[in-house]
């Protein structure tokens, strides 16, 4: 079980680590963002990955937002070439004790 910080990495040599969540050590409602970086044996860093975990307040409505392809497929690592289109779909959003009536998209000028 490893023991997570903001911004401070959790170094190990398995491929797999297990977030352990109890009374005393919570996530807290809302989105979490895992980064990655791998190393090799030459010491060569690869470029960073993430993923958000979402922890669902079962009363308040939780937004998803995912790139998705003309099919509406979702695209697994959101990257897309210079100058080209792209869909967002807010479409995996839910409200498990009511309805979404109203999503709103906002660019962030970060």
């Amino acid at each position: 079980m490893a023991t997570f910080k903001p911004n401070v990495p959790v170094v190990q040599k398995a491929p797999v680590v297990s977030i352990d969540v109890t009374a005393a050590s919570p996530l807290a409602v809302g989105k979490h963002t895992f980064i990655l970086t791998v190393v090799d044996d030459s010491g060569n860093e690869s470029d960073k990955v993430s993923i958000d975990i979402i922890v669902q307040d079962t009363d308040r409505p939780t937004a998803v937002l995912d790139l998705v392809d003309k099919s509406g497929n979702i695209i697994a690592t959101p990257i897309v070439a210079p100058g080209a289109s792209f869909i967002l779909s807010a479409a995996r959003s839910m409200d498990a004790t009511g309805k979404i009536t109203e999503y709103r998209f906002t660019m962030d000028p970060a």
